[in-house]
């Protein structure tokens, strides 16, 4: 493989002006721009990124942080990501970090060490105050999940007014019974959703039941099934769900099934997200809609503009309420 001296002598300059001519330094004449890609052309030579980007002191990788690859409402944010890291000549790192503190550290390191250029957070369990220190000195975006007060940058949705819509649909169409399956309290996204869970009953004079009230330690579809046995065993039961994740709603679909229950006609369910997977259960999931994929392009742009020194703002973007048949009588 052909090197940059090589280039240099088959053109007839120096090894400098190879080098202006692969950064598109406008120092160079046309005649001698020409002879230099040229030469380029004819040895087949082709520029180490690494050290060029070691040389300008940046990396064109950015770190994408998410608490577990498995759940699907993170890939379509990741393909906006990726969209417009791609289309602005950077690569992504996709980090699993299992809200683990020390796996947390090793990619924080990974910045630290200028191996990478920034960091979008995606993970709710992240460590605010490790991430807000670093956010001093280098390009952080929170995308989805966020922390209230940390003065780092965040792309997300209304999570208590979507809740609120969710819950008032269910009882526009009839029903006061209404349980919630929530995530664990600790997570913002957990309490804002369930502030708009109570309102809607609150508006409508509807009385809270704390028993209606069921948390998960985790989002998946076994912990939406367990908490809609525990729903199924109250002694009022409920004839409405609204649970915070799609796979939450899911699980809770399929235990109402293995009862013998129909839905929506005994249960009514709507869930959060619109995942793929919510238009492929029996009966279709009614769920809110978050824009996952411009989310990732919103948040790439804001990190993108972060590494260049450009000052950025909080956004927060539409959501929808998508109707489907498990709340359609």
């Amino acid at each position: 493989m052909a090197n940059i001296q090589q280039v240099a002598k088959q053109a007839g300059v120096s090894v400098a002006t190879v080098s202006r001519v692969l950064n598109g330094q406008k120092t160079v004449s046309g005649k001698t721009r020409m002879k230099v890609e040229e030469a380029i052309k004819k040895l087949n030579y082709e520029p180490s990124m690494l050290g060029r980007n070691l040389r300008n002191s940046e990396s064109r990788l950015l770190l994408i942080l998410i608490p577990t690859i498995s759940n699907p409402f993170y890939l379509e944010i990741i393909k906006g990501i990726e969209q417009v890291a791609i289309s602005q000549n950077y690569n992504i790192l996709l980090c699993e970090t299992d809200s683990d503190p020390e796996r947390e550290n090793i990619y924080f390191d990974l910045v630290r060490k200028k191996m990478a250029d920034g960091i979008i957070s995606m993970d709710p369990a992240v460590n605010g105050k490790t991430l807000k220190k670093l956010a001093e000195n280098y390009a952080i975006i929170q995308c989805s999940e966020y922390e209230e007060g940390s003065g780092i940058p965040y792309v997300t949705i209304d999570n208590e007014e979507a809740s609120y819509r969710a819950v008032k649909h269910l009882v526009q169409i009839g029903h006061k019974k209404i349980a919630l399956i929530n995530s664990d309290e600790k997570y913002l996204y957990a309490r804002q959703r369930k502030m708009g869970y109570k309102r809607a009953l609150e508006e409508n004079g509807i009385a809270l039941k704390p028993e209606y009230i069921i948390s998960t330690q985790h989002l998946g579809f076994e912990n939406g099934q367990q908490a809609m046995k525990k729903i199924l065993n109250l002694e009022e039961r409920p004839t409405a769900v609204f649970a915070v994740s799609d796979l939450l709603a899911i699980g809770a679909l399929k235990e109402i099934n293995a009862s013998g229950l129909h839905v929506p006609s005994d249960m009514a369910v709507v869930g959060f997200d619109k995942i793929d997977f919510s238009n492929m259960t029996n009966p279709t999931l009614t769920t809110i809609a978050q824009p996952m994929h411009k989310m990732g392009t919103v948040a790439a742009k804001m990190l993108i503009d972060k590494i260049k020194g450009i000052e950025v703002e909080s956004i927060i973007l539409d959501h929808d309420l998508v109707i489907r048949e498990s709340t359609s009588r």
